[in-house]
């Protein structure tokens, strides 16, 4: 008993608590030092992955989107760098503060009490991640199959869209939207079979998450889904390319994207329009590049001519001016349809092919151009006969440079019945 009364005033001395003290200093620099060294050391490890980062990309002169997934990778190995780090010093802190504590005898009960919570924390996170290894180690090679599996898909549809590949189901225009839905598709069945095996993933909580955010989906994307659907059929339909020059609707246009949701459309004006997939769907398509690459594109004009005019006469102006306007195809040649015969005058339609579907207005205005100047040549006015009938004393509409050289306005005639 006096033996420990004795080492217990031992304990309690100056020296001893001044020796402690050292002690916690010491340890704290020591503590200080290793944070020194682990901040020196993370800026060098920075620093060398980012030399091979930008070393790797211009070898391989990665750009646009696989550049951004590099850069993800990147910022992605960094974070796991900090996140050990934080572990590794947090851990350190721990055991320091424990031993700090430990130092000193009014404070050992609550060292001990320290060190347990902390070996208790520790522990149980430790137990936590080897009793998920398992799992984790499933999820993990289902994500690496699925990422080479798609890797290796986009390169069998990539062949199939460059033509090296013959495949009778998929044609190189739709190799693209079937390589994205397949994608999808894909992704979606791994997140279902992988989602058993993710942390927590068997709790209420996580389930109920997962039953809220379906009613969401299910009550929130009814258009978009419609949109979707419309899009895979339209896709697979074929009713246009991308650059064919269509009309949905009121819209007329060239096709500039086609998604799964939305269709572009830029108009000769120069205005996109979006137009949703479904109501490209639940409406008349007409596609006027279709044909025109290989058959031509029929652009058709009408005229009136008065019945004076010799039907023959007017066929040939006609096919003269098709034939004299750029975009305009000889070879099938233009041809006339007389379409109505008027009380005062005969319709003539005319009927010429181009290729140039994407330039119909500037093959219409042409066209005109063309009519007008042919039939002003030859001497024929393109008016309504019901107003020069009764026109006597008025000047012809035919521009004065194209007059004959001997035209005079007519005079006003009067007859009198009776004489």
């Amino acid at each position: 008993m006096e033996r420990a009364l004795k080492t217990g005033a031992k304990q309690f001395t100056w020296i001893s608590f001044l020796l402690a003290i050292l002690k916690a200093l010491l340890s704290w620099a020591v503590f200080a030092g290793i944070l020194w060294l682990i901040k020196r050391g993370f800026d060098w490890v920075t620093v060398w992955i980012e030399d091979r980062f930008r070393e790797l990309t211009q070898k391989k002169q990665i750009r646009g989107l696989n550049l951004l997934l590099w850069e993800r990778l990147f910022l992605f190995v960094l974070l796991l760098i900090k996140v050990a780090t934080g572990i590794f010093l947090l851990f350190q802190f721990s055991l320091l503060v424990s031993f700090t504590f430990g130092l000193f005898p009014a404070t050992q009960g609550i060292s001990l009490s320290l060190f347990e919570y902390f070996r208790g924390t520790f522990g149980a996170i430790g137990q936590a991640i080897l009793d998920y290894l398992p799992r984790g180690g499933f999820v993990a090679v289902l994500a690496i199959i699925t990422f080479y599996g798609i890797r290796l898909m986009k390169l069998f549809f990539l062949a199939i869209e460059r033509g090296d590949i013959d495949f009778a189901k998929i044609t190189p225009e739709t190799a693209t939207p079937t390589y994205q839905l397949l994608r999808i598709l894909i992704v979606l069945f791994v997140l279902v079979v992988a989602f058993p095996y993710l942390p927590g993933g068997e709790s209420d909580a996580f389930k109920g998450i997962s039953i809220f955010i379906g009613v969401l989906l299910s009550l929130g994307s009814g258009s978009a889904m419609g949109n979707i659907t419309s899009g895979v059929i339209i896709t697979y339909m074929r009713p246009f390319r991308l650059g064919d020059r269509i009309r949905v609707g009121d819209t007329t246009g060239d096709v500039i994207t086609k998604g799964l949701l939305v269709t572009r459309i830029r108009t000769i004006k120069n205005v996109e329009i979006v137009v949703p997939n479904a109501n490209i769907l639940s409406s008349q398509i007409i596609n006027y590049s279709a044909l025109a690459r290989e058959n031509g594109l029929i652009l058709h004009t009408t005229v009136t001519i008065g019945y004076d005019v010799p039907w023959r006469q007017v066929h040939e102006i006609m096919k003269q001016a098709a034939l004299a306007t750029p975009g305009i195809l000889a070879d099938p040649a233009p041809f006339v349809l007389q379409t109505a015969l008027n009380d005062w005058h005969v319709s003539y339609e005319l009927n010429a092919y181009t290729h140039e579907a994407n330039r119909m207005a500037t093959v219409y205005s042409g066209l005109h151009e063309n009519l007008q100047e042919s039939f002003n040549a030859a001497g024929v006015e393109i008016m309504s006969p019901s107003y020069y009938a009764l026109r006597d004393g008025n000047t012809t509409t035919i521009p004065e440079p194209q007059r004959p050289p001997d035209y005079r306005t007519p005079a006003f005639r009067v007859e009198n019945p009776e004489s």
